[in-house]
């Protein structure tokens, strides 16, 4: 038998009140695509920032070539040969790829030099990148392609890569899956989170499934179904979302003709976007990230104001009012960046419901705050969308991203909104958690209500859409009937190869 590349042994990492890792062992083979699975909260994340060197671990050891590894910091990690592309990109906008790319090496070669290497590493892998392109000019996908050749400019032994494809298009996928196969057959390991289990199937060799900070089993994923991953995961049978199939009632909202100027040097325009959803429906927006879902959210929930007939929610001109009194009049949202726009990091989850739930849950009077009936609600919520957390005096950043998100959602579904917007609704959120999120979506519609969902994973516009239109470049495309649509149409909508003539519905 020969040596794995990386041996975990009985690590085992806690925190107050929580075994984030508990006794974990397993092994990645040389030229092992190893995926790491679980729902929120499995563990996934202290155990990878273990490898990476920024948690020590409690107890336990790893063997890299068989030799003790203890990487002090991510720089010692790096020093040995392990890299890891985050599911948040850390770039700068305003700095061009090849600086992007320079501060993240210890010692970084001269200008000229790096941008040489940056075009025969990006070229070698498919993953063509212009050194001098400013990062605030690129799409969601090459910004990833910076990350991935800042890893790969360290000719790493071990990536670790983070929902690596969140953010991509189908097309944009197939590259990087091209790219990952290629680092394999040279011999370069990768430990590869993701949510998207069809993804897991087709890449990977073996899996390893966390639960509760424990490791629970192990697969071959070519072997297993995705719905079996799912169950492992969650230790239950998974359930999956179902339609009440209710007819649509009246207009519920109605944007005519709307265009706004790019809010930053690095934002989006809206162009022209005409948009009518109706009580009873879900319509689907899907993007790739940068194309303007921020800011026709913004839009839709009067963070940005716009002349009043712009907007109109049951023919009533709202374009003007801010999100306060578009609250009160039942339009509700959910952004995509939980902690820091959806959720304050620092306050706990009884302030973080009190923020959004002040006016329809009665929560003030006359400018006092009803702490008691805040923390009721933050319960309430806290039960019935299962958010792990010991109570609802813990702070939002407490909390893992996926319990967050679970958070920030059931906030706004228990408000009973006439019309709820939510951008990317099951983003880092496990195969049950995300089930349960998309059908409170559906019971939603279902009672009455009209649901804009934006979002970057196909798979789930699919399931909960009646009519999808796509955002490219500030531009939305008109909707067509959910039923029919292909992976491949929709991929090219995204891309803006075809179908964005912009219409009235």
């Amino acid at each position: 038998m020969s040596v794995p590349l990386l041996s975990l042994q009985g690590l085992t990492k806690a925190y107050p009140g929580v075994v984030a890792n508990d006794t974990v062992s397993f092994d990645i083979g040389e030229g092992e695509v190893h995926a790491l699975l679980g729902e929120n909260g499995a563990g996934k994340s202290t155990l990878v920032k273990m490898i990476y060197g920024l948690v020590k671990p409690d107890s336990g050891q790893m063997l890299l070539r068989g030799a003790p590894f203890a990487p002090a910091e991510p720089r010692a990690a790096r020093g040995d040969g392990i890299a890891m592309v985050f599911q948040h990109f850390s770039l700068f906008d305003a700095l061009n790829v090849a600086e992007n790319i320079a501060l993240g090496m210890e010692n970084p070669p001269a200008m000229k030099d790096l941008a040489s290497r940056i075009r025969d590493v990006s070229e070698a892998y498919g993953l063509p990148l212009d050194p001098f392109r400013t990062v605030g000019n690129l799409s969601a996908g090459e910004r990833q392609r910076v990350e991935i050749i800042r890893c790969l400019l360290q000719d790493p032994k071990l990536l670790i890569m983070d929902e690596p494809t969140s953010v991509l298009t189908p097309q944009e996928v197939d590259i990087l899956f091209q790219t990952l196969q290629k680092l394999r057959s040279e011999g370069t390991s990768i430990l590869y989170i993701s949510h998207k289990l069809e993804e897991i199937r087709t890449l990977c060799d073996h899996a390893t499934i966390l639960r509760l900070g424990k490791n629970v089993g192990e697969c071959t994923p070519a072997d297993t179904t995705a719905r079996e991953m799912a169950e492992l995961m969650v230790g239950s049978t998974l359930h999956t979302p179902e339609r009440a199939g209710s007819e649509f009632g009246d207009v519920a909202l109605n944007i005519s003709g709307l265009s706004v100027p790019a809010p930053s040097a690095f934002g989006t325009a809206l162009k022209n976007v005409h948009l009518t959803v109706r009580k009873g429906e879900v319509l689907g927006i899907g993007g790739v990230a940068g194309n303007g879902q921020d800011e026709l959210l913004n839009v839709l929930s009067g963070e940005t104001t716009t002349q009043a007939d712009a907007v109109k929610l049951g023919g009533e001109a709202i374009g003007h009012l801010g999100p306060v009194e578009r609250r009160r009049l039942g339009i509700l949202a959910a952004p995509e960046e939980r902690l820091g726009h959806a959720a304050v990091p620092d306050m706990s989850l009884t302030e973080n419901a009190m923020l959004t739930g002040a006016v329809r849950q009665g929560l003030e009077n006359n400018g006092f705050l009803n702490w008691r009936a805040a923390t009721t609600f933050a319960e309430d919520v806290i039960k019935a969308f299962d958010v792990r957390t010991p109570g609802p005096d813990n702070a939002a950043r407490s909390l893992s991203g996926g319990n967050l998100q679970k958070f920030v959602i059931g906030r706004e579904v228990l408000q009973d909104p006439d019309v709820l917007v939510v951008n990317q609704p099951t983003w880092g959120v496990d195969a049950a958690a995300a089930a349960d999120i998309r059908q409170s979506l559906l019971d939603l519609a279902a009672k009455g209500a009209a649901v804009i969902c934006i979002s970057q994973d196909l798979d789930e516009l699919m399931e909960i859409s009646d009519n999808f239109a796509a955002l490219n470049e500030g531009r939305l495309s008109a909707p067509r009937a959910a039923t029919g649509l292909t992976v491949d149409e929709i991929g090219l909508m995204l891309g803006g190869a075809h179908g964005m003539e912009v219409a009235h519905v």
